[in-house]
């Protein structure tokens, strides 16, 4: 059967309307196209011309003002769950590698017994925001996985979550650099091979964090718009 425009300007539309990860909103408008299809298709069976069995589906399907805005909520919702899940991955598997690297390969013992004071307590404050880290990603699993019905607004959740990484990570940075640069004796960090070659995965870590992250914030505001 011949298709019009109607529908493709209908998903086009939406698609337009619509910011989030581009994976799960190709899924959405290519499953409100299906679905605008199979109903354009009935109706053209019922002995309707196709532009007239398009129109019919798409003003039963809703005007793109009054779908967009669940359809937004649920790419925030989305959003969210995926950066728990980066959260809740990377940030376990970053705090156990160092872990396991500094005991396969430990410092000069001199190192160790010239650390600063402060190395301690800021080692101690690293491991904590790691911790509070992966809760976070997995909290916000559970609340926008099947607790989400309990939410009727999902994308603060989304939102918070991505502030909670732009704010977290600067700090992280901080210290991290502060244990790497700042306790190794006269020659620096660089001559730790080891820890240089984690720090990189560290870095990729930390950037898929914040790229997720920026997702989150920028479907959090479309959806408060919406």
């Amino acid at each position: 059967m011949a298709r019009g425009t109607v529908i493709e300007d209908y998903v086009t539309s939406l698609g337009r309307r619509l910011a989030g990860p581009h994976r799960s909103k190709r899924d959405l408008v290519t499953e409100a196209r299906d679905s605008l299809i199979d109903a354009a298709d009935a109706l053209e069976r019922d002995g309707l011309s196709r532009r007239e069995a398009e129109l019919a589906a798409v003003e039963e399907f809703g005007t793109v003002k009054e779908i967009a805005p669940e359809y937004q909520r649920e790419l925030a919702t989305g959003a969210g769950r995926r950066l728990g899940l980066v959260l809740f991955l990377t940030v376990p598997i970053s705090a156990v590698m160092w872990s396991v690297i500094w005991k396969i390969f430990p410092t000069d013992p001199v190192d160790l017994a010239n650390r600063p004071e402060w190395f301690v307590p800021t080692a101690r404050a690293v491991d904590i925001l790691q911790l509070l880290s992966g809760v976070a990603g997995a909290l916000a699993m559970v609340l926008l996985g099947r607790g989400v019905r309990r939410f009727h607004r999902p994308e603060r959740i989304t939102g918070a979550l991505g502030v909670f990484v732009w704010a977290m990570l600067p700090v992280m940075l901080v210290l991290c650099s502060a244990l790497m640069f700042g306790s190794n004796g006269p020659h620096g960090f660089a001559d730790y091979p080891p820890g240089v070659g984690l720090s990189w995965v560290s870095a990729i870590f930390m950037t898929m964090q914040l790229y997720t992250a920026c997702r989150c914030l920028q479907t959090a505001r479309r959806t408060a718009r919406a």
